[in-house]
């Protein structure tokens, strides 16, 4: 509903549930988690700016340029309070949104999450940014999952149809470039999310060969930490039944009482 920002609506139930995908992805990667959450979930699959749909969303590529975007299209949607989930590059908007504007914010689930460490697999990123026909989108999708994983033939096909549009490829060239720089990422200090007192669950693969799973040894102690087993990045391709039931999961969880309590009582 904003100006450029797309995102495929599904379900009816009462819980609002967001999905943002990682970079170089779209609103599609969630095919598989969508169909074993819905009907009975309402889910909101956004193209990040810079991506698919939203390829020409103004000033598209920063993390935090996609947290003020999609905060934004809740609002006009009159979303009072979601829940909040974001792979990769997608997680690193959804904490950003989450700290901007917690209220917002029923639960957080952070699959693989950008911005917990300065590591990134910049080489494999910028090759991924760069990639068009097939098999160079299959390669490196394989590349960026676990040991033996074949990706879907439809989340190729989607990916390829995505880097036809003008003006795509130079877009995720540019994004990458900027967010591999040296090889290093930004990183949200640690500090900051202990503030979340929304339930929170990181979800990461123990072979991930983007972002290495250590990033989460040094969260917040009410962080939820579930290490999928022999997964690598690619968490909602791989292993879209498990992701779906943490989702699931966490949404049924509750807020960190005594923190509300001391904020009341502080304020």
């Amino acid at each position: 509903m904003t100006a450029s920002l797309f995102a495929a609506e599904q379900g009816v139930g009462s819980k609002a549930t967001v999905l943002l995908h990682g970079f170089g992805g779209c609103h599609d990667v969630w095919r598989e988690v969508i169909s074993a959450l819905t009907p009975s979930m309402h889910t909101l699959a956004y193209d990040l700016p810079g991506h698919g749909m939203s390829l020409d969303f103004p000033a598209a590529g920063p993390a935090k340029v996609a947290a003020k975007a999609v905060l934004a299209d809740l609002s006009q949607r009159r979303l009072k309070r979601v829940h909040l989930v974001g792979h990769s590059m997608g997680g690193a908007v959804a904490a950003l949104m989450a700290l901007a504007e917690p209220e917002k914010i029923a639960s957080l689930t952070l699959l693989a999450p950008g911005g917990l460490g300065p590591e990134i697999n910049g080489p494999l990123l910028r090759r991924y940014a760069e990639a068009v026909d097939r098999s160079e989108i299959r390669a490196c999708l394989a590349a960026m999952s676990g040991p033996g994983t074949r990706p879907l033939d439809h989340t190729v096909d989607t990916l390829q149809d995505m880097r036809r549009r003008s003006g795509q490829v130079e877009k995720l060239v540019e994004i990458a470039a900027a967010m591999t720089r040296d090889d290093r990422q930004g990183v949200i200090p640690h500090e900051r999310l202990d503030g979340m007192n929304m339930p929170v669950m990181v979800a990461w693969g123990t072979d991930d060969p983007v972002l290495p799973f250590t990033q989460a040894d040094d969260l917040p102690a009410h962080f939820h930490v579930h290490h999928v087993l022999e997964a690598g990045h690619m968490l909602a391709e791989e292993a879209p039944d498990l992701i779906a039931e943490i989702i699931r999961r966490n949404t049924n969880r509750r807020a960190r009482q005594h923190r509300q309590k001391f904020a009341a009582a502080a304020s």
